[in-house]
């Protein structure tokens, strides 16, 4: 649980300080901000299920923008294998806090510059957890920014400052999905700050970008507001289902291709559930019939006379867990695309 690791970060952070006592830098200054202190808003922030976020204690780390790694650090320390990004030209030492400290820790997590306010790629293709913090209002791109970590990770944590005002102090107009573009040096008068978005704006902004918010807080007062989210990206989710043979690679705002036979597989479950697929069917298929199979028990088949978007619901055993698809017809490779096409799945859930 979340709260069982508070004691844990406190003691790491009075190890740092007391390597950055000894390291005495005479060249850099140190990032000024307690970024640990995101557990207890965390603390705060997490509910049910969801205050076991960092119980598992294993897994992979993105730690994007990590200031001098803080996170890092505590989170390798806790036996995640942790990738921490960042800039020198952004870093509020060029990175040589960050690089000082893991090399004082003898620290084995990977370290990398990306510059993220420009066309990037990250240094893994899937991370299990993104930690996100105190950036989104300093870069160019929020919309980018966000959409590439939904591509490439199950679950976020976020922070980001928001405000009910602008900076002139004139009230934003309540409920609508605002972004306030600022002047260079606007807002306390520091020229990375490029966008303030209004709460309403927030939301949008992660709804367009692929991210369902799982628990969200507001921090601070009406002068700096912050918020802080976990997130879950729906960018080719597929839960806790594991697909199979037949599936391709994930496109667009995440729905995948699949051949003409696919298969996936689901955790057992305690009660019987419902098997849903959001499907799309191209034009020029239908008529089309999907068989399908439960552990080898045949399931009514469900036949499609039109192109466009299905719906597809099946109720399914507790123990069933092995899934096969067939469709009657699919399109071949041909000139434009090399791959066997059926149908695209948009999203599939058992619940």
């Amino acid at each position: 649980m979340i709260d069982s690791l508070l004691s844990e970060v406190e003691a790491f952070r009075d190890k740092l300080a007391r390597i950055r006592i000894s390291k005495k830098p005479g060249d850099f200054e140190w990032y000024p901000h307690d970024t640990l202190a995101v557990f207890r808003q965390l603390d705060r922030l997490l509910k049910g299920e969801n205050r076991k976020l960092l119980a598992p204690r294993r897994g992979t780390v993105l730690d994007l923008c990590c200031g001098d790694g803080d996170v890092s650090f505590f989170l390798e320390s806790l036996g995640y294998e942790v990738d921490a990004v960042d800039h020198p030209v952004y870093n509020h030492n060029g990175m040589r806090g960050v690089r000082t400290l893991k090399e004082a820790l003898g620290s084995q997590i990977r370290l990398f510059e990306v510059d993220i306010d420009r066309q990037f790629t990250l240094p893994r293709e899937h991370y299990d957890l993104v930690i996100f913090l105190g950036v989104l209002y300093h870069v160019r791109n929020p919309f980018y920014v966000l959409e590439e970590i939904a591509r490439h990770t199950r679950r976020c944590v976020l922070s980001t400052r928001v405000s009910s005002r602008f900076p002139n102090g004139k009230a934003m107009p309540k409920g609508i999905a605002a972004a306030y573009l600022l002047e260079e040096y606007e807002l306390n008068n520091d020229e990375t700050n490029y966008f303030i978005f209004s709460e309403q704006g927030l939301r949008v902004l992660l709804q367009r970008t692929y991210f369902d918010i799982a628990d969200y807080l507001l921090s601070g007062n009406e002068e700096d507001q912050r918020v802080f989210c976990l997130l879950d990206s729906r960018y080719g989710n597929v839960g806790d289902i594991e697909l199979g043979e037949g599936w391709h690679a994930p496109e667009g705002s995440g729905w995948r291709w699949t051949e003409q036979s696919f298969t996936l597989r689901a955790k057992a479950a305690p009660r019987q559930r419902t098997l849903k697929l959001e499907l799309f069917l191209p034009d020029g298929l239908p008529p089309v019939t999907l068989s399908m199979t439960a552990d080898g028990r045949h399931l009514p088949p469900a036949t499609y006379e039109t192109p466009g978007s299905q719906t597809l619901t099946r109720p399914i055993d507790a123990s069933e867990t092995s899934l096969a698809f067939h469709l009657s017809s699919c399109r071949p490779p041909d000139a434009t695309d090399a791959r066997e096409r059926g149908v695209i799945v948009k999203s599939v859930t058992i619940q």
